[in-house]
């Protein structure tokens, strides 16, 4: 029996793949990648790497054995059709007879373009008849602290959210849901709606970043089509802009709130608060 993680050396897979490693022999662990080179340090420490690619599903014929558990980390290339590239896992995980295949998906509650991949690939999941467990992550904190240079360098938190809430965690801390799940029991056919225990605001994330920072930093709000137009501007192709920009639209309605507890409950600990990843942010 194996822990198969795919998109291992992506951002989410790598805290996947290190914390697994904290509980299980390397072994047991199967990092499936693109490039075998970006995983080298996971190779010297026994993990066993198998390389596969969403895009060529012949990659995937016998990669997974019976009794495997999979964590299918959803796709990044929103131009190649990212469900019809999750169908291939999906198939490949079906034919093999694995015992769970979790999936990251989205929160339940948002309806913004960004949901349409996950909602049909947990479709695709749910009619494989493959034992499931949807890990619906919310937003994460390191979407706006990976991204602060433009933030501190004009003062102002510019977004399209309103006075909307989000209950956002960090990647480390969906991570620790994702091996709970692969490690632990009955998680068979389950869904957890996943985000931190508490909400902000992009006010208080503003007021924040002026106390970590000692500068006036303000938010800004404004309309989702403003905010595609600045997000093209700074290079985000366009539909991917649009994208992004919808997701505002959705936390203003509240969208991105997500109160259902399930992420400390599966990792047996608070979530990580915004101002700490804010501090490892400066920091870094």
């Amino acid at each position: 029996m194996s822990i198969v993680v795919t998109g291992a050396t992506g951002h989410l897979g790598r805290h996947v793949v290190e914390q697994l490693l904290e509980k299980v022999p390397a072994e047991q662990i199967t990092a499936v990648v693109r490039d075998t080179a970006k995983a080298a340090d996971f190779a010297a420490r026994g993990v066993k790497l198998a390389v596969a690619d969403y895009n060529a599903p012949e990659t995937f014929d016998g990669l997974f054995a019976a009794g495997d558990k999979v964590l299918l980390i959803s796709g990044n290339e929103f131009d190649k059709g990212r469900v019809g590239q999750h169908q291939v896992v999906i198939d490949a995980a079906k034919a093999a007879g694995v015992a769970l295949l979790a999936y990251t998906s989205a929160p339940g509650s948002l309806t913004a373009a960004l949901a349409d991949d996950h909602r049909a690939t947990e479709e695709a999941l749910l009619a494989s008849g493959l034992p499931y467990s949807l890990l619906r992550n919310g937003w994460y904190h390191e979407n706006y602290t990976e991204n602060l240079a433009p933030v501190l360098e004009h003062g102002a938190v510019v977004q399209a959210a309103g006075d909307g809430r989000v209950s956002s965690a960090a990647r480390a801390d969906y991570a620790a849901a994702a091996v709970a799940v692969l490690t632990g029991e009955r998680h068979e056919n389950t869904t957890y709606e996943l985000g931190g225990d508490e909400a902000w605001s992009f006010a208080e994330y503003a007021a924040e970043l002026s106390r970590q920072t000692g500068k006036e930093i303000a938010y800004t709000p404004v309309s989702v089509e403003a905010l595609t137009g600045i997000l093209t501007g700074a290079g985000v192709p366009g539909p991917l802009a649009a994208i992004l920009a919808g997701v505002d639209a959705s936390i203003e309605k509240g969208e991105l709130a997500i109160t259902s507890g399930d992420l400390s409950r599966l990792i047996g600990r608070p979530t990580t608060p915004l101002a700490e990843a804010v501090t490892a942010a400066l920091k870094g």
